[in-house]
């Protein structure tokens, strides 16, 4: 599989393909040309066939793509067959949700276990997922081999316990709290989940739309009013 760099933008449309793929498989949908496949997802075939193009060739012109081993190909991109591991810091609303309702294995990674520093679900288990105490998260990272970090702890613990996944061998992190918690120099990979910034987005675009009806209304009703003098 050829491996160039590839711009961000590309690789967060890979997991729309991977998901919408699904879907077509599960409506028994073997094959899709890439403007079939655009439609879909409003995108243009020829970003389709540019974002493929950075890892191979994958269609056939004149038959398209075949559904399964299309899905099969993004997933390796994707890491998904590489059986990576990781673990849960923080069992507080966001970290119980993600153990209830986020199948990880679902996509590739194994979660082994959880810690926290709650007294009452340290030793349990929630969802099969072990919950152990913060006290044993470095010993429990130099004896297993663990490929990224899930984050949900407090904001004001945030700096403090990467410190503690860095210093113990941690080179990624999906961050769930509302800190930024690597240097734009820093190796470690960080994925931010920031609420407020899908929030606030979303709130944008309402604000966009009622400007633009606000506006259009505007200008209708200047005409009426002109067509009247």
């Amino acid at each position: 599989m050829k491996r160039i760099k590839v711009s961000n933008n590309v690789i967060r449309r890979l997991p729309r393909y991977l998901r919408r793929l699904d879907e077509l498989a599960a409506q028994g949908i073997s094959r899709i040309s890439s403007s079939e496949l655009g439609q879909q997802l409003g995108l243009t075939p020829s970003q389709i066939r540019q974002d493929f193009s950075c890892f191979g060739e994958f269609g056939q012109q004149g038959y398209g793509y075949n559904v399964t081993a299309l899905r099969e190909e993004i997933a390796r991109i994707l890491g998904m067959d590489r059986g990576y591991s990781a673990v849960l810091i923080g069992v507080g609303n966001i970290g119980r949700a993600l153990m209830d309702n986020f199948c990880f294995s679902a996509w590739g990674c194994k979660l082994l276990c959880a810690f926290d520093v709650d007294s009452g679900i340290i030793g349990k288990k929630l969802n099969g997922i072990p919950v152990r105490s913060m006290d044993e998260l470095s010993a429990f990272l130099k004896s297993n081999t663990v490929d990224l970090a899930v984050l949900a702890v407090p904001n004001d613990s945030a700096k403090k316990v990467t410190a503690i996944l860095t210093e113990n061998g941690i080179e990624a992190i999906w961050n769930f709290t509302n800190v930024d918690i690597a240097a734009p120099e820093s190796p470690l990979i960080v994925e931010n989940l920031h609420f407020s910034d899908s929030l606030l987005s979303l709130t944008y675009y309402i604000s966009d739309k009622k400007d633009e009806e606000a506006a259009r209304n505007a200008r209708l009703e200047r005409q009426k009013s002109s067509a009247k003098n």
